[in-house]
């Protein structure tokens, strides 16, 4: 997500850092940069020129003039312009009434009904809300099939009468959540290849008959800036309240999350970041402004890890650790707790003054199977004490995970190293080793 102009405004930015002094000259050779950086990430001309012009304008002011570090300044103006750029604030779900009412609408391709279960499942899990899904869309072949599947896979009901009018479905919907205590409705309606009056005419039945508390405009951000043309065509027969971006994992430009807030006014609620039905972020203009200038985003890291991590589990293995006692079974119990946060590589680059040649380190899910495998291969008496480990048990381990008795031994000295930084971090006298 933004990695290419990531790349680029950094590249641009770094040149002015070590500048004692701004001037218009070298302001100038910068904002050039920036120019063709997000031209090229495919943000629309109209909102490029604005921003350069803003970007101009205060970082020439009396203010960064008489600054120590004129360099730093002008980073914080390039990022408050991106935050602005953004929306500035970030744009919570509106909710009211006992169910809330969500209506997503899309164009066919843009993957509303998987949308819809990804929704269900954030509000579930982080906001302990009792969604339920329905299916509105009786036209796209396999359309409720595929809702049902997803209800199934997450443990989320779904409401469906196969065929029948799609205004009395979301009406009918709505009486059933009310009396099984739900807390959210999220309304699956159809869509088409193009907007059309009748595509139209069908939503506006809906909201005028539901009167849905937000209604979300689930655009495939890999249609750049035609995504624009898309929310104002629906923006101009709904009233539309916020927009999904989907597909952010493969869009590395990210021209259209840059554009959609300046030239619609329509904001951009959550953003799809990768396949999996947890693959969903809601949409925070400051982090996403800090991920693009490589400054990290250790909030969101935080409230992943908040998420996923056992915080019983995590305190006794800190207590373990600053007395000295950890061990292969604490190791392997914190590796598994490392898996459920994602990717590693997604993490690195949530990592505030990261190295660049980290954030786009691959880390093979493979490498931790095999550690997993050869700690799994060891007796509980093995893992609790691994100074008793010698040349016959690692072979047998060796033998045991599939894996050599070199890889056996990188490990046991990786653990060794790791014991011997935890004892540094106890005592107070780690170094960095750079």
């Amino acid at each position: 997500m933004f990695e290419s102009l990531g790349d680029r405004l950094q590249n641009a930015i770094s040149k002015i850092k070590g500048y004692g002094k701004i001037t218009e000259e070298n302001i100038s050779e910068v904002t050039r940069e920036i120019r063709l950086a997000l031209l090229e990430a495919d943000v629309n001309y109209k909102v490029v020129k604005e921003f350069i012009a803003n970007v101009k304008e205060k970082a020439l002011g009396e203010e960064v003039a008489k600054s120590l570090k004129p360099g730093e300044m002008f980073v914080k103006i390039v990022k408050d312009e991106l935050v602005e750029l953004l929306g500035g604030e970030a744009s919570p779900l509106y909710t009211s009434g006992h169910p809330s009412i969500l209506m997503l609408v899309g164009l066919q391709g843009a993957g509303k009904t998987t949308m819809i279960g990804k929704l269900g499942l954030l509000l579930r899990k982080k906001h302990a809300k009792k969604p339920l899904l329905v299916a509105c869309d009786i036209y796209r072949p396999a359309a409720i099939d595929q809702l049902k599947q997803i209800g199934k896979e997450l443990n989320i009901t779904v409401y469906e009468e196969g065929k029948n009018n799609p205004v009395d479905i979301a009406k009918n919907s709505i009486k059933y959540a009310k009396e099984n205590n739900y807390d959210y409705v999220l309304l699956d309606t159809a869509g088409r290849l193009h907007i059309d009056e009748t595509l139209m005419d069908e939503l506006n039945n809906i909201n005028s008959e539901v009167k849905p508390n937000e209604i979300l405009l689930v655009v495939d951000s890999m249609t750049g800036q035609d995504a624009i043309n898309v929310i104002e065509g629906f923006n101009n027969s709904l009233p539309l309240t916020g927009a999904i971006l989907t597909k952010m994992d493969g869009d590395t430009r990210g021209g259209a999350a840059l554009s959609i807030r300046h030239l619609t006014n329509i904001p951009i609620k959550f953003v799809g970041i990768s396949e999996k039905m947890d693959g969903i972020e809601p949409f925070y203009p400051d982090r996403i402004a800090t991920r693009i200038l490589g400054m990290g985003d250790i909030m969101t890291m935080i409230e992943k890890a908040e998420e996923a991590i056992d915080q019983d589990e995590a305190m006794k293995t800190a207590k373990k650790m600053k007395e000295g006692k950890f061990d292969l079974e604490d190791f392997l119990s914190q590796m598994k707790q490392i898996k459920k946060l994602g990717p590693l590589e997604n993490l690195i680059k949530l990592i505030p003054g990261i190295p660049k040649e980290l954030k786009g380190v691959k880390v093979d899910p493979k490498d931790m199977a095999h550690i997993e495998a050869i700690i799994l291969s060891m007796t509980p008496y093995e893992r609790r004490h691994p100074e008793i480990l010698k040349a016959t048990r690692k072979q047998r381990i060796a033998k045991g995970s599939a894996r050599s008795v070199e890889e056996v031994n990188r490990l046991l000295k990786q653990f060794d190293q790791m014991k011997v930084m935890m004892k540094q971090f106890k005592n107070g006298n780690f170094k960095m080793p750079f």
